[in-house]
């Protein structure tokens, strides 16, 4: 009984202790940042600041497939996690097949495929449209966040009570009124933590482009380093590449953190 006591009485972590550890932190980032810029001859820094805007420009196409691959999942996944709460059985075991094999189905493999499935231009009556190969990364990209996103819908639809349907039923709604009206709003604020935390993983995902001859940042570094052909640069640029996905996505992953725990799910 002392144990315990004393184990109540252990003073809770201060508030503020979080906030002192984070600042540490990217003030020691900054400082081996600076550090490091400073231990770099003069020819180096300047071959960074001229390739920056074709990095910038590369990692601007980084960020446009993944916002266009997230938004194609989103819509495809909700469509799937609604076939997988469907009475119909067909469609359940269908929705099941789709989740368990792009969800386990490996992403460059992904990309290959929708890569040289899709053709390279379309036929539209007189006029011929390209299809571009970032356009197909998006696609590979797509299917396998459908997936998930459908998986993230069903667990979402699985923590929601028994008594919301019961109490829905009661008043006579139909099972699509039911989803539409009273359980997939409910679901989305479950949904946005998980979501926001796929979304940072097919952001890092989109590297995966540069293999089919897509211009994103690791292809620009990549031309950037056979361009100028020095150990010194090619570490750096390597090393930029990092920092850029990095102070992208970690962001993203505070914010989830904070929502889990706003919302109740940490």
């Amino acid at each position: 009984m002392a144990s315990d006591q004393n184990i109540l009485a252990l003073p809770a972590r201060a508030p503020g202790s979080a906030i002192v550890r984070r600042l540490v932190f990217w003030a020691c980032l900054a400082a081996l940042l600076a550090l490091g810029w400073s231990a770099l001859s003069i020819e180096t820094r300047r071959s960074l600041l001229l390739w920056a805007p074709a990095l910038a420009s590369g990692f601007g196409l980084n960020i446009a497939i993944s916002v266009l691959a997230i938004a194609l999942g989103t819509i495809g996944g909700l469509m799937i996690g609604a076939l997988g709460v469907s009475t119909a059985r067909c469609l359940r075991a269908a929705a099941h097949v789709y989740v368990q094999f792009f969800r386990n189905a490996p992403w460059l493999v992904l990309i290959y495929f929708a890569t040289y499935v899709f053709p390279f231009e379309i036929a539209v009556g007189p006029w011929t449209v390209p299809f571009p190969d970032w356009l197909k990364v998006t696609l590979g990209l797509a299917l396998p966040a459908s997936a998930n996103v459908a998986e993230i819908f069903r667990g979402a639809l699985a923590g929601i009570p028994s008594t919301q349907w019961e109490a829905a039923r009661s008043l006579a709604m139909t099972r699509g009124q039911i989803l539409r009206w009273i359980i997939v709003p409910q679901c989305l604020r479950r949904m946005l933590p998980p979501w926001m935390n796929l979304y940072a993983i097919v952001t890092m995902g989109t590297a995966l482009a540069s293999l089919v001859g897509t211009h994103d940042l690791l292809d620009m570094a990549q031309l950037a380093s056979n361009t100028v052909s020095r150990s010194e640069f090619t570490v750096l640029i390597y090393l930029t590449v990092l920092l850029v996905f990095f102070l992208y996505c970690y962001p993203i992953s505070r914010l989830t953190q904070i929502l889990e725990r706003s919302y109740g799910h940490a």
